[in-house]
């Protein structure tokens, strides 16, 4: 049986608290009651308390912080620990992301060291792997997607890995309209469950979700989740309007709905 899918917003630098609770009050209403798939929200560190509050009366949306510090405290200016968006209700915490790593220098064993912190913290991470343009043209997908997975999981024991979610987003389609067709990002994601069999065993792997991330948009979603491998989405800008977001979740579900009747 195909893994629950993850949809998931990540929202950057984007949504005020007051911007926050407005939406999630107005999503609330239209998602209603609903468990086909999983629904996260990941605003920025100033809107987690406020989307925390806005959303405590659905067990329909989760809530994620879009990074954090290694350390559990100390003299780092500037940055947040696992501990203090724990107790903001954070179910889950966005991890590796290409801005990250290609905007803030953030390397993999920097990155490994976040994922163990936010395990130890019994917070779910998101591990985001994927190939710049140049990489891919240069046939280096699988060698970039392994080193990325090898590393960030290095000290992810068996038991622990099924509670990390693995997002793959091409850096290429991100932020610029194109989309890794549907059939590229299989591939991609059968390799990463090639690469976390290697790592585990085929159970395990098979537990694993892998979103893809990557302009995920209404008219695409049903497209991508199709696929053996796809489950669910990391959706950037489409998940800053209440009406977008939700025609995702719901190509989603209807997609789900028709493969299981």
């Amino acid at each position: 049986m195909k893994r629950k899918p993850i949809i998931a917003a990540n929202w950057k630098m984007h949504m005020t608290p007051q911007e926050t609770d407005e939406f999630l009050r107005s999503f609330n209403r239209l998602l209603g009651s609903r468990d086909v798939v999983d629904v996260v929200i990941a605003p920025p560190f100033v809107s987690l308390a406020a989307a925390a509050d806005a959303t405590r009366p659905s067990e329909n949306i989760a809530i994620a912080a879009q990074n954090m510090s290694p350390e559990p405290a100390g003299a780092f200016t500037g940055e947040i620990s696992a501990r203090m968006i724990k107790e903001l209700d954070c179910d889950y915490v966005i991890l590796g992301h290409s801005e990250r790593r290609t905007l803030f220098g953030e390397t993999d064993d920097y990155i490994q060291r976040k994922v163990s912190a936010a395990l130890d913290a019994r917070i779910k991470p998101i591990l985001c792997v994927g190939e710049t343009l140049e990489e891919r043209d240069a046939n280096k997908l699988e060698e970039v997607l392994e080193r990325q997975l090898r590393a960030g999981m290095k000290d992810v024991n068996r038991s622990r890995a099924d509670d990390l979610v693995i997002a793959y987003e091409p850096v290429w389609a991100i932020g610029t309209g194109r989309t890794a067709s549907a059939e590229q990002a299989q591939e991609a994601h059968a390799f990463i469950r090639k690469v976390l069999t290697e790592l585990y065993d085929a159970e395990v792997a098979g537990q694993i979700c892998i979103q893809y991330g990557g302009s995920v948009k209404p008219a695409n979603i049903a497209e991508l989740i199709s696929q053996e491998d796809v489950d669910g989405a990391l959706v950037g800008g489409a998940s800053l309007e209440v009406d977008s977001f939700f025609g995702i979740i719901k190509g989603a579900e209807e997609h789900v709905r028709d493969t299981t009747a």
